[in-house]
């Protein structure tokens, strides 16, 4: 046990001591593709650098304080990644992705009890998530070892009276407390001022389903056989919980995701095909573009040295890509929000996702991936989406 202690402080203050020259490194050129010309640039203003600082913040606290894998892991990674793609190659998961998503049956609901945050109340449920991984797939006993992700939970807002329709805010990397996810979605406002039922179901590995010390440890962590697990267990607890409403007689079920909870949401968008609108915000579209925008581009070559190739981590997270499943959802259904001074996901990423989804409506805001919640042209995306859909009267 000292050792271990040890060890992590002499790794956490290596971290800390590297983190300004990697900040540094972030303001040198990146690599932005030809076809991202139609991300506007974004108006300067000491708001606009404000915003920015924040999200700079983050990223500083998630090179000291994330999860990451050992380098001692690498064998076991490229094996893992190897063998993953050799299966996934057989069943034929690459070139139809969407074969590899199963559907789930419907959640059975349980009450764990009511609660307040935000001075908003709410209730707590849960129910077992019965997710398990493809019997062939490498890393299944690891993944199926994180016993508290075994139990999906959620927070609900829900009207008395007659049944009305649904709009599930999936949350993004990090959250999973109520008073986190009660601050970046504006859910009193859905519920009292527009009249919706809201559920916000809680992602895996995510406040009470963590398994490290911090909401979202293992996700990040640069073992992306588990972030394949992570999303296709994302995506599979979702749509348990929008069968269990619709069960429940919801006359409609919206989906409106941030960040994390953007990409489950267009994954979403091409597996459902009975939804009123999906709603993408900030999506992450593409994890190795993730990677990219946010390391140095030393800090990518060295971990293909250590035997993590950037072709084989893109084809191997092909069966969970927003940007490799046809969505299903209507294109006048689709909505994306997206920051032009975005420092955590790529712009251009989102760009992509658009041109995917056949230019759907799109809202561009000045400003940064942190600051959404505060932005005048999200809350205006936000109304026109629920009103254009039917959700809510106009």
């Amino acid at each position: 046990m000292t050792s271990a202690l040890v060890a992590r402080g002499i790794e956490l203050a290596a971290r800390t001591a590297l983190t300004p020259l990697l900040l540094a490194a972030r303001w040198t050129a990146r690599d932005v593709p030809p076809d991202a010309a139609d991300v506007p640039a974004p108006r300067r203003s000491v708001g606009l650098a404000l915003k920015i600082a924040l999200d700079e913040v983050f990223f500083a606290t998630e090179v000291v304080t994330a999860n990451i894998v050992s380098t001692a892991d690498r064998t076991r990674i490229r094996d893992e990644m190897a063998a993953a793609l050799t299966l996934y190659e057989e069943e034929g998961w690459l070139a139809e992705p969407a074969a590899y998503h199963r559907t789930p049956p419907a959640a059975a609901l349980e009450e764990v009890g009511a609660a307040r945050a935000r001075g908003v109340r709410f209730r707590h449920l849960r129910f077992p998530s019965e997710y398990e991984p493809h019997p062939a797939e490498p890393g299944r006993a690891r993944w199926l070892g994180h016993v508290a992700n075994q139990t999906a939970h959620a927070w609900v807002l829900e009207h008395d009276g007659p049944p009305r329709p649904w709009l599930v805010c999936v949350p993004a990397y990090r959250m999973g407390h109520p008073l986190v996810d009660f601050t970046g979605f504006p859910a009193a406002w859905f519920h009292h001022r527009r009249g919706l039922n809201v559920v916000i179901p809680v992602l895996p590995l995510h406040g009470p389903r963590k398994s490290g010390w911090r909401s979202g440890d293992g996700f990040f962590s640069g073992d992306y056989v588990d972030t394949v697990h992570w999303q296709a267990q994302a995506v599979w607890d979702v749509r348990r919980l929008i069968a269990a409403l619709r069960l429940r007689g919801a006359p409609a079920v919206g989906v409106y995701g941030v960040s994390l909870g953007g990409y489950t949401a267009a994954v979403i968008a091409a597996l459902e095909t009975e939804l009123a609108c999906v709603i993408a915000g900030m999506p992450a579209t593409c994890w190795v573009g993730v990677a990219r925008w946010n390391l140095p581009p030393f800090v990518c070559r060295l971990a293909e040295t250590l035997g993590v190739p950037w072709t084989d981590v893109e084809r191997l997270v092909r069966v969970v890509s927003p940007l490799a499943l046809a969505p299903r959802v209507p294109r006048e259904r689709r909505f994306l929000f997206a920051a032009t001074a975005d420092r955590l996901v790529p712009p251009h990423g989102v760009s992509a996702l658009w041109r995917h989804w056949e230019r759907p409506r799109l809202a561009w805001y000045d400003g940064s991936h942190v600051s959404f919640g505060v932005e005048r042209t999200v809350r205006a995306l936000l109304r026109e989406a629920l009103e254009t859909s039917g959700l809510v009267a106009a």
